[in-house]
């Protein structure tokens, strides 16, 4: 283990390091910038490649392009460049290409409040480009996880043959902690399959029982065709039902066989609350904090499930946990958006929304004053004033 004191984007890029990136493709914005500046410096240091883009739609296209000749391969943006990538996000989903993209939330919409923290696009990630298609983010919640999730996201995206999304928030992006980060040699790394079988027999695109074909690189032997349109098991344009049909259940169930691995999650004095706590990212820090308050002043017994893993929602784990408990405070700095999938699992009723989307921190005295107040309203309580 070595101590350091790192900056959250820092660890991020530290992280796709040690995961085997050796290409990033990228256009600075604030506050994900130091990301690239990191592998800019860097990547030549470790044999890989950086290239500063003429904005993110080429940044997307870049990554993908890299990634389909062999290399792990990610971009780091906010904002209107997140926006920017979805097409390109979605061509990743639909031609099955392994990438990492890194999106260091700030205040929108449009241009917004660029140096001031928000959660305000993890819907956006799960539902920012068209089409039914599965995704994976990941949330990390300090400088520490901004590298582990980071390397996860990686190995992610190698297993199942699918961009992954690093939700990352202004406050653990540019946070300082000190950190234990692990010696390289003790990190697990996953690697793309290649295939085993003679090019003429290789479908890029085929239905082998583990739901993730093999990927081969572009240049190796193995001719095969890519397009963002619906394809059949070699990549060629299809308009056939019996090919159109299997190959969307097959990229949804190759993240829904897997929900065990993909959904993390940590669980904070749970086991007697009668008030819970969903929240992640920066704001999970508030709600630790709000915990100890709540208990230590006012004898509340309050507990925390923070979310590693938006997408897939782990639907699973917010059940159990807020099963026996009173009312599920759902914190976050945005308006209500992952509140949404806790209030579709455990009922409007029973959840109480704190939010704000001003770019400032939901405070542990926001969290307090709703797991103090009456019994939560039918629809939601919303905290939106500054402290």
């Amino acid at each position: 283990m070595t101590i350091q004191l790192l900056q959250g984007n820092h660890a991020c890029a530290r992280g796709a390091l040690t995961a085997g990136c050796r290409f990033y493709a990228g256009y600075p914005i604030t506050p994900s910038s130091e990301i690239a500046e990191i592998m800019a410096r860097e990547l030549p240091r470790v044999g890989g490649k950086f290239i500063q883009m003429e904005d993110e739609i080429a940044s997307m296209a870049a990554v993908i392009g890299a990634s389909v000749g062999g290399l792990k391969a990610m971009t780091a943006t906010s904002g209107p460049g997140f926006s920017l990538m979805q097409e390109n996000i979605g061509y990743a989903i639909v031609a099955e290409i392994p990438c990492v993209v890194v999106n260091v939330m700030r205040v929108g919409p449009s241009t917004g409040i660029a140096t001031h923290p928000s959660q305000a696009d993890v819907m956006q990630a799960r539902w920012g480009t068209h089409g039914d298609h599965p995704i994976i983010a990941l949330a990390p919640g300090s400088v520490l996880e901004a590298f582990e999730l980071t390397v996860k996201a990686f190995n992610f995206a190698e297993k199942y043959r699918t961009p992954v999304l690093v939700m990352m928030d202004e406050v653990v992006g540019h946070m300082r902690e000190k950190v234990d980060l692990p010696d390289a040699g003790s990190v697990e790394i996953v690697n793309r399959e290649m295939p085993s079988v003679p090019p003429e027999w290789y479908e890029p695109f085929g239905n082998p029982p583990s739901d993730v074909p093999p990927l081969a690189p572009f240049g190796e032997g193995y001719r095969y065709h890519i397009t963002g349109m619906l394809h059949d098991p070699r990549g060629f344009p299809t308009e056939r039902l019996d090919e159109i049909q299997p190959w969307i259940e097959r990229i949804f169930r190759k993240i829904d066989r897997h929900l065990d691995e993909i959904c993390m999650w940590e669980e904070d004095s749970v086991e007697d609350a009668r008030v819970l706590i969903i929240a992640y990212g920066a704001t999970a820090r508030s709600a630790r904090q709000a915990i100890k308050i709540a208990r230590a002043r006012y004898g509340r017994k309050v507990g925390l499930l923070r979310l590693k893993t938006l997408w897939p929602f782990p639907e699973e784990a917010v059940e159990r946990a807020a099963e026996d408990v009173q009312r599920v405070i759902v914190a976050e700095m945005n308006l209500g958006q992952m509140a949404l999938e806790v209030e579709r699992v455990v009922g409007r009723k029973k959840v109480v929304r704190v939010g704000r989307a001003d770019g400032q921190m939901v405070t542990p005295e926001q969290i307090v004053d709703a797991i103090r107040a009456p019994q939560p309203q039918a629809v939601s309580l919303r905290v939106a004033v500054p402290w």
